[in-house]
């Protein structure tokens, strides 16, 4: 990857264009869960979501194979796709770009107070 692709993303949307390819070709059920899988992983992902690029191209590996294996696609991810993807992420708790966000507002609010404070 170049500074370049960097820079504008380029290696990202060629990812998710690939991603897309390879869930066109997973059964109806499993194209619906790789929907939601992508939909609650991303309030984990860092600003521009790169941090989850290995995640989700794992996830969809295992939606692949066991697509090809025959198994039905609750038997793998379980009812709780949410909780499902939120161990993906690290676990309940993980914590989401809103939580660093919040984090990053506290601090700044705080030090502005001790500036006006002080």
């Amino acid at each position: 990857m170049n500074i370049w692709e960097t820079m504008t993303g380029s290696d990202l949307t060629r990812e998710w264009k690939a991603f897309d390819a390879r869930a066109a070709a997973l059964p109806d059920g499993y194209r619906a869960a790789w929907g939601q899988v992508k939909v609650h992983l991303l309030p984990y992902g860092d600003f521009t979501g790169r941090n989850l690029m290995p995640i989700l191209d794992s996830a969809l590996g295992l939606l692949e194979e066991t697509a090809a294996d025959g198994q039905d696609i609750y038997e793998v991810l379980g009812e709780d796709i949410k909780g499902f993807c939120a161990a993906l992420a690290g676990g309940e708790g993980a914590r989401s770009y809103r939580d660093r966000w919040r984090e990053q507002l506290n601090r700044n609010v705080a030090r502005k107070l001790g500036q006006l404070g002080g």
